[in-house]
């Protein structure tokens, strides 16, 4: 069930907008929901019945993966989600148990720990969310209306100008509070830019990624299988290439391909599975090689890293937050953006405790605290990115380029080493800060290596390939 409606902490009139109906725009409703009288959600989509996709969001075709540390934050804000989530189908995959994976460094090994994931489609992730939140009270969902601009001025936020879908009429929707959650494509920085603020500064670092996904029927007796994932590494020098098949609802599989300039995949069905052959291992070729595909490839390149520096402008309207895509987009090869945006919730939850929404200093403090939740991610992300051939982006800083040095070691070690495999997991799945990475236990392992408890090839069962027709490897 949905967490319960604090009428007493509203304010008799108040409203916020959100603008976003996804799961960063969801997340933020749920919160505010308990502090002002009506929370309005402001999309272009239309929302679809079920777990469909819609247009705005065509990244959802492919692979996405919900880590624990933003699950148990979605979980907090509503309660019950997880276990809505896995009764409409989803898997909750432990780390590293239900995972079989060709990282940079080698085959990590399948060891049980307290970190895991979700394995679903990203349109059933949203559709539960969005079935909880639109079933608080006070909560409106205005999909179908695109957002023109913000009414205000540099001091004060007081509203959106918007304007529904075939009318002519523009409409001016006031609110005490403006959360700006449109993902990838918000107008944010250029909003505040036409209210006279400074321009914001932005960093983008682009590996030229693409992605491309199908949908496989599984082999009966697959329900428990584990997901398979081949990753590239960065050292090489050659172009980037990967590929990650997560079982989904339905008694499907997902698989999306994926590479960065000069080894990118194409929209061919015939190229999809020799392209997955040609990777660094062939396992995830062999597993769906007898497969029924389920659908044509879809294909993606909007996978540029994008940072957009809110809490550098001098000074800050009230009124208003970003958060979610609209502060930063990540490359989704990290799993990483779902989590980011639940935790950027999170900081909008704890700075409401402490005020009401248009209490003095509160929109900014909030979009102080989701540039600390951005940072670390958007280091993990960019720090690897930038060393794909033809990477567009600026380098590293020298302390940066040392603290990757060590996370590429780190990658090493844990293909033999259980305690350095689990923290590296607890930091992957946002679960716990950077400076769990140097701990003197783990970095005592990351500077022993793996030695010969090192995995020697990929951890997949004989059972497992036999499930799809495989013998040993």
């Amino acid at each position: 069930m949905s967490a319960p409606h604090n009428s007493s902490a509203t304010r008799h009139g108040s409203r916020a907008v959100v603008l976003g109906a996804g799961m960063a725009g969801m997340l933020a409703a749920s919160v505010l929901a308990r502090h002002v009288e009506e929370v309005v959600i402001v999309d272009r989509d239309r929302m679809p019945d079920g777990a469909r996709p819609r247009k705005g969001l065509p990244q959802a075709r492919h692979a996405h993966l919900l880590m624990s540390g933003g699950a148990r934050v979605v979980d907090a804000l509503l309660p019950g989600t997880l276990e809505r989530w896995l009764h409409a189908g989803a898997r909750r995959m432990p780390l590293t148990a239900g995972l079989v994976v060709m990282g940079p460094q080698g085959w990590f090994p399948r060891v049980p720990g307290t970190q895991f994931f979700l394995s679903c489609t990203r349109d059933l992730l949203d559709l539960v969310v969005r079935e909880q939140v639109l079933a608080l009270p006070g909560v409106v969902l205005r999909d179908g209306t695109e957002a023109l601009a913000l009414l205000g001025d540099t001091g004060r936020v007081t509203g959106v100008r918007i304007r529904e879908e075939g009318a002519h009429a523009v409409e001016e929707l006031g609110a005490d509070l403006v959360v700006d959650a449109s993902g990838r494509g918000s107008q944010a920085a250029h909003r505040l830019t036409d209210l006279g603020l400074p321009v914001v500064h932005e960093e983008t670092v682009d590996s030229g990624l693409v992605y491309a996904t199908r949908v496989f029927r599984a082999p009966p007796g697959t329900e428990r299988f584990p997901v398979v994932s081949v990753q590239s590494d960065p050292r090489s020098r050659r172009p980037g290439q990967g590929a990650t098949m997560l079982p989904i609802e339905g008694g499907r599989w997902l698989v999306t391909v994926s590479g960065t300039r000069g080894g990118e995949p194409s929209r061919s069905a015939e190229e999809f599975e020799p392209f997955t052959r040609a990777l660094r291992d062939p396992l995830i070729a062999d597993l769906i090689d007898r497969a029924e595909p389920l659908t044509d490839v879809h294909i993606t390149r909007s996978t540029v890293n994008r940072r957009r520096f809110f809490e550098r402008l001098p000074a800050w309207p009230e009124g208003f937050v970003a958060l979610g895509d609209a502060v930063a987009t990540y490359n989704p090869v990290y799993g990483q953006g779902m989590s980011v945006a639940a935790q950027s919730a999170a900081a909008l939850r704890d700075a409401l405790r402490e005020g009401g929404v248009d209490s003095p200093g509160l929109a900014r403090g909030v979009q102080r605290s989701v540039a600390r939740v951005t940072g670390g991610a958007w280091d993990l992300a960019t720090g690897e990115d930038i060393n794909y051939p033809g990477a567009i982006g600026k380098r590293p800083p020298a302390a940066a380029r040392l603290l990757r040095g060590y996370f590429q070691r780190m990658m090493w070690a844990a293909t033999g080493d259980p305690l350095v495999l689990r923290a590296l997991m607890d930091v992957m799945t946002l679960s716990a800060p950077m400076t769990h990475l140097v701990r003197p236990s783990v970095a005592l392992g990351v500077a022993r290596g793996p030695g010969s408890r090192a995995q020697k090839g990929p951890s997949i069962t004989v059972a497992e390939l036999a499930l799809c027709g495989l013998g040993p490897r």
